[in-house]
């Protein structure tokens, strides 16, 4: 059996963070699909930002259609919208034979709005539209206003994947304004059943942290926090709450382990994959990730019902080095919000430079 298998009988998702168009037109993503049990697909501005920025494979979609008056936002979400429609369809199969519960990818809406609740829920709503394809989920992050945009997007029937959350607290609040958009879809009478998984980002607790600790704590504080809102999404689906809303129809939204590829190289390449095997979660990974796990990974026992308290020792430890873990959770959710605004930009001002410069060109 290989070592993404033993994962999946766990009942842990295995999903791929990345997409780009040799991705699709090589056959890779379907290989990864059969080779490797991966069953969903994830993407932010900082991959498309690379992907279309050092690649050719996108320049002649983009010339036509530059040539068709397209530019900015709006030629992006052209470009994005094929790729991910493509990839929606590969794991179209998983989706119906999950009902649901897997098989899906994702759209993040424009970076820029992480601070206006009513265009976010407004862009969430078009973007799922235009996609037409009920596996596609719409990427909101879970800053105050985004936890607006949630719960309304949720009400709406929109799909959404909450991103940029790093600790128990953020993955509390976004799990209620799912709960509240549910809550109100019964209310209303309406289908209560509307996909949703909530992504804790992992790996940049220790990049921002290590550097503050003692090497025995080295990246350790990362999984300790996942561990912490493993325990949190566990007592939720054994609240009477939850019961009620699944007792009606509703679907758990899932916890999604984001930001998994190792960044200190003197740590295993799989560090985070199998710290963090736990059932009725995601772990989305990078490519490198998902091919060293795959050739020398190892399911380990993970999160467990046992592992709180050790996430609440390694937590106290870590505090008593000076780190203010409440503090870092909203610096760390600030940075990534800015990062991928930065990428946002440096997206659009390729493609316009791409754009200018292609539809110059005679030969083109």
């Amino acid at each position: 059996m290989t070592p993404m298998q033993s994962l999946h009988d766990l009942g842990q998702s295995l999903w791929l963070d990345n997409i780009t168009r040799p991705l699709l037109d090589s056959g890779a993503l379907a290989r990864y699909i059969h080779d490797f049990a991966v069953t969903g697909l994830t993407s932010n501005p900082t991959i498309f930002e690379h992907a279309i920025g050092q690649s050719e494979a996108y320049d002649g979609a983009i010339r036509s259609k530059a040539r068709a008056g397209k530019s900015g936002e709006a030629l992006f979400f052209e470009l994005a919208l094929e790729d991910l429609t493509r990839a929606a369809d590969l794991f179209r199969a998983v989706f119906d034979a999950t009902g649901g519960v897997d098989g899906w990818v994702s759209l993040e809406v424009s970076p820029l709005l992480a601070r206006d609740a009513a265009r976010t829920i407004a862009a969430a709503s078009k973007l799922h539209a235009r996609a037409a394809r009920p596996n596609l989920f719409i990427k909101i992050p879970g800053t105050t206003q985004g936890l607006v945009a949630i719960e309304a997007s949720i009400f709406a029937g929109v799909p959404v994947n909450v991103t940029l959350l790093f600790s128990r607290a953020h993955y509390v609040a976004a799990a209620a304004a799912y709960l509240r958009g549910i809550e109100r879809r019964v209310a209303a009478g309406l289908d209560p059943k509307v996909g949703s998984v909530a992504s804790l980002f992992v790996s940049r607790w220790d990049v921002a942290a290590n550097k503050s600790l003692p090497q025995r704590l080295n990246n350790r504080l990362g999984v300790a926090v996942a561990g912490r809102a493993w325990h949190a999404y566990r007592e939720l689906l054994a609240s009477a709450r939850w019961q009620k809303l699944a007792a009606a129809g509703a679907q758990a939204q899932r916890l999604l382990f984001a930001s998994t590829g190792t960044k200190d190289p003197a740590a295993p390449d799989t560090l985070y994959v199998e710290q963090l095997a736990a059932p009725g979660t995601i772990n989305t990974m990078p490519e490198n990730t998902l091919k060293a796990f795959a050739d020398h990974g190892q399911v380990k026992p993970g999160l467990t019902t046992e592992s709180a308290a050790a996430a609440e020792a390694v937590l106290t430890e870590c505090r008593a080095e000076g780190i203010n873990d409440e503090a870092l959770a909203a610096q760390l959710q600030r940075e990534g919000a800015e990062a991928f605004a930065t990428s946002w930009r440096h997206l659009l001002e390729g493609i316009a430079d791409k754009a200018a410069r292609l539809t110059e060109d005679p030969t083109g």
